[in-house]
């Protein structure tokens, strides 16, 4: 029986990617180590975090924490997205958690950082929705904002856990926040592709910030407006460019929308794809060109304020 070349490309794909996954998997499971939290990051965060946002007037403060973990100040807010603090995701058994190895040690422990307003996660998979990193969390005073079908994902002990399906909206205290459908998917597990994904604009006063999520090349950013700061992820997209938009593709859609500065995300974090480390950061720099200066040149657990104006 002869293939088609639709056929022949499917099953040529999934071997890459099954490929791919017992490679990586093989080498993280090869170490099971009990989870601990353990980071050499410096304990007067919160105090330096508080004073760049006291002289940030109407500029928004931003700290990439790695991965997609992103700490924002809006207005009076602090925000903090798709937050993972693990040295290992996946799935815990007993003590043990298996999964993938974090490249490096988190920026800094959860006790360090600020009280948080609001939390945000963009879909449950594991290297977003973290539980242990949740359950070190849980305030009385903060609000979790998650996608649809993922509420009872979200351990108990938060304020209030808000559930937004694609083109709605909430508004907690001066922050509005509005979902888009990525190109993405929400499943955890084989057994619970019901789950939601979103990306989120955030908007305070004159302050504009796209927070994508993970999303393959889509138009369903095109016709934002305002946009001061937009968070990209840029990494994991070999060999999974359906739902993990390339570097270049990623400067595509944030110039359609004329965002002001781009933070790339989702690289140089956790071993997901079979790209380099450093590759996704070069070939957007590359992507780029001449207008570089429009990418936030922020490492992880840099302080960095982006003008509203």
């Amino acid at each position: 029986m002869r293939l088609s070349r639709a056929h022949r490309a499917k099953i040529e794909f999934w071997s890459k990617a099954l490929r791919s996954g017992m490679r990586r998997y093989a080498r993280q499971l090869a170490d099971l180590s009990p989870f601990h939290d353990h980071t050499p990051s410096p304990a007067d965060f919160a105090s330096a975090w508080a004073i760049e946002c006291d002289r940030a007037g109407d500029d928004i403060v931003a700290c990439w924490l790695g991965h997609c973990t992103v700490l924002l100040r809006l207005g009076r807010l602090n925000i903090l997205t798709d937050p993972v603090f693990s040295r290992r995701i996946g799935v815990k058994i007993g003590k043990r958690t298996v999964g993938l190895n974090r490249i490096g040690d988190p920026p800094l422990q959860t006790k360090h950082l600020p009280p948080i307003d609001i939390i945000l996660i963009s879909h449950p998979h594991f290297d977003h929705l973290d539980k242990p990193t949740l359950q070190r969390l849980r305030s009385p005073s903060t609000i979790v904002v998650t996608a649809k079908a993922s509420r009872r994902l979200i351990p108990k002990g938060f304020a209030d856990v808000l559930e937004l399906g694609w083109h709605q909206n909430a508004i907690l205290e001066s922050l509005k926040i509005e979902t888009i459908k990525p190109r993405h998917w929400g499943a955890r597990t084989a057994w619970d592709r019901h789950r939601g994904y979103n990306s989120y604009v955030l908007t305070d006063g004159p302050q504009r910030v796209l927070f994508a999520g993970d999303t393959a090349l889509t138009e369903a950013y095109s016709a934002l407006k305002g946009i001061d700061l937009a968070i990209f992820g840029i990494g994991s997209y070999e060999p999974w460019e359906h739902a993990h938009a390339t570097p270049e593709q990623v400067w595509s859609m944030f110039t359609k929308f004329d965002g002001k500065r781009l933070l790339p995300v989702h690289h140089s974090t956790f071993e997901l794809g079979e790209e380099p480390p450093g590759e996704p950061m070069q070939r957007l720099h590359a992507a780029a060109s001449s207008h570089h200066r429009r990418i936030l040149d922020a490492h992880i657990g840099k302080i960095v304020r982006v003008s509203a104006l």
